[in-house]
Formats: structure tokens, sequence, C-alpha cells
């Protein structure tokens, strides 16, 4: 049997023995069992509920929130499961408080006798009239009770489930078969308008308030600036704006009557 000596020993016990340190080294996270730190995610996911209801959200959201593609920012605010399922369910909370509160607003404008325009005007102001109906009934067999504003909000609420913001209407999506631009589409089923081929000068279900006169001028105003700028020899581009700049004009005239304020102008 052969002896090992002493600096052998040595060798092989190294080899096989590592030597410790004597300053263990701090361990790498471990994605599986630790917890992230998850107060950035909930600030992105807070910041984006407040920019994703909004027309142009989505872009607005991807800007901010630094993605490459806007495909990362539909993923994170618009595809169900975990975080963006709650994503989801909190936008759908802020459309639905949103709605309720312009609905509200607009019933008090009524109230004020400020009525919307547009083809939609007259169904709405008569769900206003049949509140203003309800309400009166209840204050008559009921004289004692002090009616709140969350009764009428209660009354509104079904009619501010309808509600969708376009840029220069609200539409009032009671009824997918009147919709103009399902019918333009060929889509009659779909269970929300396309908000983007609204033509809201003709669809019965639109309507026209205060607030949108600003884009409406806005309109009128752009067209009479492109209309001075043609020339003689381009007379079918002048008859599309002029056709564009009567059917603004229009709009601009029944909110004005409707509302009882502003300036009645001609072309």
């Amino acid at each position: 049997m052969s002896c090992l000596t002493e600096k052998e020993g040595k060798r092989n016990t190294a080899r096989h023995h590592p030597r410790e340190s004597s300053a263990p080294e701090s361990a790498a996270p471990n994605r599986y069992t630790e917890l992230p730190n998850t107060g950035s995610a909930e600030r992105s996911r807070t910041l984006a509920v407040e920019l994703a209801y909004r027309p142009g959200g989505l872009l607005a959201t991807k800007i901010q929130l630094k993605h490459v593609s806007c495909a990362t920012t539909e993923g994170y605010a618009a595809r169900p499961g975990g975080a963006q399922s709650r994503l989801l369910a909190e936008i759908s909370r802020e459309e639905s408080k949103r709605n309720l509160e312009l609905t509200m607003a607009e019933y008090q404008r009524h109230l004020q006798g400020i009525q919307p325009s547009g083809p939609g005007a007259a169904d709405l102001v008569k769900f206003f009239e049949s509140v203003d109906g309800a309400l009166a009934e209840e204050a008559r067999t009921s004289p004692s009770v002090v009616l709140s504003d969350q009764q009428v909000r209660t009354m509104l609420a079904k009619r501010a489930g309808t509600l969708h913001l376009g840029t220069a209407n609200y539409c009032w999506f009671t009824d997918p078969s009147r919709a103009l631009c399902l019918k333009l589409a060929g889509t009659p089923d779909a269970d929300r308008p396309l908000i983007g081929m609204c033509d809201s000068a003709r669809c019965p279900q639109a309507t026209h308030h205060t607030c949108h006169r600003p884009v409406w001028d806005a309109s009128a105003d752009s067209t009479r600036a492109f209309l001075s700028k043609l020339g003689r020899g381009q007379k079918s581009e002048r008859i599309r704006l002029e056709a564009g700049l009567a059917r603004s004009q229009r709009v601009l005239n029944e909110i004005d009557a409707a509302s009882g304020t502003g300036p009645i102008r001609e072309n």
C-alpha cells in the first residue's frame, strides 16, 4: 500500500474540500420564491386606468409607459387574466362613473333650458322628461320624502350605460339596429358602435351638446381657410368642401338654437 506524503495529502484535501469563505456571498434574488416590488407596477396600472378609457388612450399610454410596440400596450391594457383583468374591470368602473356624471350634467342643463341638438335629441329630451315626470309623481305621492341626487342618478343609470363618446358628439347606443355606423359597416349585430365611422349629423342616436361646439366651430373655420386657397380649376374639391362647411354650420346653428347661447353665423 502506497503512502501519501504530507504535501500530497494537503493538495488532495484542498481539492475535495473547498475552503469556506469567511464572508458569505449575497444570494441573487429568486424570481420564483421572492415577491417582486409591485410599487412601480401599481403606479403604471393606475396611470393606465386614467388614460386607457379616453379617446386616443392607447397611444397616450404607450408613450407614457415608454413601450416600444403598441402590441405591448395592448397586452398590458386589453388582454384578460391577472393584472390585465383587474385593469379592465377598473377601466369599466371608471367609464361607468364618467358616463353617469356626463348624463347627470346634461340632465341638469335640460332643467336649465339648455337642450341637446342633433338627430337623437328628441329621443334624449323625451327620456329626460320621463325622469321629470317620475320625480314629480314621487314627490306628489310621498311629499314628506326629500328627493336626493342619488335617486336621480339611479333613474339615469340605464341610459348612461348606453353612452359612448365621440370626438364631436355623444352616441346613445340604445338600439344597434338604428346605428348608422353599423349599417355602413355591414355589422348590425355588433354590441358596440364604431365610433370612428360616426356621422353624427345623420345618425338617429347621436346628439350634439354645448361642449361639442368648439369642435364644430374649428372644423368650419378650417374649411373656410381651405376654400380661400382653392384655385378656380378645383371645382370638385370646392363642391366637397362647401358641402362640409354647410354641414358644420348647420350643426352649429342647431346647437346654438337648442342651447340659446352663442351666435348663429351663416356661411
